[in-house]
């Protein structure tokens, strides 16, 4: 094959032109520090890059989802822990209440402490956390979820709107819980039936603590009414399926049986014809501002003789009935709100380990690697030189260099 001197000067000077280029391309890498300006310089590893890009995108977004779900949930459980430390001062202002040395005197002076704590609760009901977000009102956040009504009855005026984040792509994480699962709720796990005698009872009857037979049997969540018909005689009436029973005998301190079987409870004392008791299921009775109203109320009422004492007996241990119940609700919610907490923690770490793992790799097809451009850079420096040499040698060949010779 015949190769022109045109041909050969072309290829020459193209070949230096090119290696120009290179050295270009490899000074703006070690200039700027990126390997990837435009895609025509990698097309498969910017089509890479831009899907690192989007997925640290989304991770960054996830991590800042995660610290703000840690965020609303440390809020929550430290609300919970107060929640908890006034539910326990109450019970032992309750449980002093009941000690037979005070008088009417005293027990109004406890009735007051008891209104200062049940204030303190509806200040902590009405929390808020760092972004001035009400804790408990469900999607309600911008007020306050509970507020006293004209009657002094305190009520909820939150929704049951439980909120999400989205802490990763497979993953929604509750943040809160409504006012009413925490205040107005009973968890069923833990939590007892509630034992009371009606206010109006001219006897000395005096109802305990409801004892659980068979824990499955399906009329434990009934509501049942014990109505005395004598003295000596009542019936037990089943609310939910408006049955009553027979007459039965009262003999004080003998259990009687509930529904199927399944719960029996106790009155001691003398109750008289038209007296009543009742046990309610814990969730039908779980409101603890109308439960603290309640045992307020009974601790303002002068206990006058034996009937007195009675109604006040049955007065207060429904009350601890009822609040140990909501102790029982609020730690089953505070060990949730633990549990959404060490899952976030683990799910940061999963997230932070991946966002540095796809920076890392998105570095390395944008970023210049200074050993290897380097290393570039001077070969084909000495490429161009040399090229440059043998070319102003070659280019001064004629001839007539020959001729004379």
């Amino acid at each position: 094959m015949r190769i022109s001197t045109t041909q050969y000067f072309g290829m020459n000077v193209q070949t230096m032109d090119d290696q120009q280029a290179t050295l270009a391309q490899l000074y703006q890498q070690l200039s700027s520090g990126v390997s990837l300006a435009t895609p025509s310089d990698n097309p498969v590893g910017a089509a890479q890059a831009v899907q690192l890009s989007m997925q640290g995108t989304t991770l960054s977004q996830y991590s800042s989802n995660q610290n703000t779900a840690l965020s609303s949930l440390q809020a929550e459980d430290s609300s919970l822990s107060s929640i908890s430390s006034v539910l326990t001062s109450i019970n032992t202002q309750i449980v002093h209440a009941g000690d037979g040395s005070l008088n009417d005197a005293n027990r109004s002076a406890i009735a007051t402490e008891l209104q200062a704590l049940r204030n303190q609760l509806m200040g902590l009901a009405n929390g808020t956390d760092a972004s001035g977000n009400y804790l408990y009102g469900g999607y309600q956040a911008s007020t306050p979820p509970f507020s006293v009504g004209t009657s002094g009855a305190v009520q909820y005026s939150g929704d049951n709107g439980v909120q999400y984040v989205q802490v990763t792509s497979s993953r929604s994480i509750a943040v809160a819980d409504t006012g009413k699962a925490v205040f107005l709720s009973s968890s069923q796990p833990g939590s007892s039936s509630v034992a009371a005698g009606a206010l109006s009872n001219a006897g000395t009857g005096a109802i305990g603590g409801v004892t659980v037979n068979n824990s499955t049997d399906p009329t434990n969540n009934h509501q049942f009414t014990i109505n005395f018909t004598s003295g000596t005689t009542f019936t037990v009436t089943d609310v939910a399926t408006n049955t009553t029973s027979a007459p039965q005998t009262y003999t004080a301190g003998q259990p009687i049986v509930l529904g199927g079987g399944g719960q029996s409870v106790t009155i001691s004392g003398a109750p008289s014809g038209g007296d009543s008791f009742s046990v309610t299921p814990a969730g039908q009775a779980s409101d603890v501002f109308a439960n603290l109203d309640s045992v307020i109320a009974a601790l303002q009422t002068p206990a006058t003789g034996a009937t007195g004492q009675a109604n006040l007996t049955n007065a207060l241990g429904t009350a601890l009935t009822q609040l140990q119940n909501t102790l029982n609700n609020v730690t089953t919610i505070q060990t949730s709100v633990g549990g959404r907490e060490q899952e976030i923690e683990a799910l940061q770490t999963v997230t932070q380990s991946n966002s540095l793992q796809t920076q890392s790799n998105l570095a390395d097809l944008t970023q210049t690697n200074l050993t290897k451009v380097i290393s570039q850079y001077t070969m084909t420096q000495y490429s161009l030189q040399a090229a440059q040499q043998g070319f102003s040698m070659i280019q001064k060949l004629s001839l007539f260099d020959y001729i004379g010779n």
